[in-house]
């Protein structure tokens, strides 16, 4: 039983700040179980037991070698892909990145990687991606640019 295709799987994402207050995103491969070819705030499943915070510490690191920190939930999308008949209940995190460099560790799944301003994000973004990208502005303001504008420090 495939989760997302045979009942509603669980995916958990990450808009992930650098210091210069870029988000990291990453460009689905031909390799990717849907919407191939598009750029996301990346993920993955959540595993039986897991808790959500752990699951996207564990995706980033074990797909882009990369430690981050979560700061706080940022919204939960419906993702339900009709033509690819999958359903995923998809909750993203506002995340730092602490530390390591951002390598593509499945070349298979993930073509291209990068850090972009919010203000100019590569297309075609994935669903929940843009569905996150509507909340955060909507959360933090139609200018929010920037980590600072959540930054609790």
């Amino acid at each position: 039983m495939q989760p997302g295709r045979d009942y509603i799987g669980i995916g958990v994402g990450a808009m992930v700040f650098n210091q210069q207050g870029q988000v990291f995103l990453a460009k689905r491969g031909p390799r990717a179980s849907n919407e191939r070819g598009t750029w996301e705030f990346p993920g993955g499943k959540v595993s039986f037991g897991e808790k959500l915070a752990a699951a996207i510490a564990r995706e980033f690191l074990e797909e882009y070698d990369m430690v981050i920190e979560v700061v706080a939930l940022l919204g939960v999308s419906d993702h339900i892909l009709a033509e690819e008949q999958e359903h995923w209940v998809s909750p993203t995190f506002i995340a730092r990145h602490v530390s390591g460099t951002p390598t593509i560790l499945e070349p298979e799944k993930c073509v291209e990687i990068g850090w972009f301003a919010l203000d100019a994000l590569p297309g075609p973004l994935s669903q929940v991606t843009q569905d996150d990208v509507v909340t955060y502005r909507l959360r933090f303001g139609e200018k929010a640019q920037k980590f600072s504008a959540i930054d609790p420090t």
